[in-house]
């Protein structure tokens, strides 16, 4: 047997350097720890917002009145009156509401308007669940069943709806009939509302066109714009 300059036998040398080969293809072959590729937890879907209760008109919800809210009492002018509403383009428009109601059908006393109540003491899928949100009155709360009205007093209420251009809603056109509640009857982004407050604004600027002012109610041309106001909102 042939051996190297050391002594060791060559055949030792050649068998030793072939593991030692072998064992280094092994470890390119195989990726180590800090190399393998990095485990990514999965990420969890991002989380929708919330979206804040509303009334059956889609205006939000008010937990209370006079404080962090948009419902704050208010004065109605020339009525002697106070409710609790939402401020901005509904207590506008309820207002013009409430005015000519008083000026024209019946005069208003302390028990006879009401605004804002919590929700829980309401139906939340009926218009009255409106009153939570502060974009409802109920005028004479206790008449609240069909046919508390004089014939022309219906006509009056007739004509002030048609005022509102299809904005309010009354209790008298829903099921179950409630003749104590007007409502904001479109959602708050609709361009509608921001029209009329911006125009019964104007108006109560304005000497001899706002509420009280002088009105033919029985005019024709007056009438036809009730009725057909009154066969559209009756259909939905």
């Amino acid at each position: 047997m042939s051996h190297d300059k050391n002594g060791v036998p060559r055949r030792f040398v050649v068998k030793s350097a072939g593991v030692l080969t072998a064992a280094a293809a092994v470890g390119a072959a195989v990726p180590s720890v800090a190399a393998a590729a990095p485990v990514t937890a999965p990420r969890s879907a991002p989380r929708t917002p919330d979206r804040a209760p509303t009334s059956a008109n889609g205006w939000t919800l008010e937990k209370q009145a006079n404080h962090v809210s948009t419902v704050w009492t208010r004065s109605v002018s020339g009525t002697g009156r106070e409710v609790d509403v939402r401020i901005g383009d509904a207590q506008a428009i309820l207002f013009h509401v409430v005015r000519r109601f008083h000026y024209e059908v019946e005069q208003l006393h302390r028990a006879d308007l009401a605004g804002w109540q919590p929700i829980g003491g309401l139906k939340k899928d009926l218009p009255e669940s409106n009153l939570a949100s502060g974009t409802a009155v109920r005028i004479r709360p206790g008449a609240s069943a069909p046919g508390g009205l004089f014939p022309l007093q219906l006509l009056t209420v007739r004509d002030i709806l048609a005022d509102c251009g299809g904005v309010v809603r009354w209790g008298g056109d829903d099921s179950p009939v409630d003749e104590s509640l007007f409502y904001i009857g479109l959602g708050p982004d609709d361009v509608r509302v921001r029209e009329l407050a911006d125009r019964l604004r104007v108006r109560e600027a304005t000497p001899g066109l706002g509420a009280g002012a002088a009105v033919d109610v029985p005019a024709t041309s007056r009438r036809e714009r009730a009725n057909r106001l009154h066969r559209q909102q009756r259909a939905h």
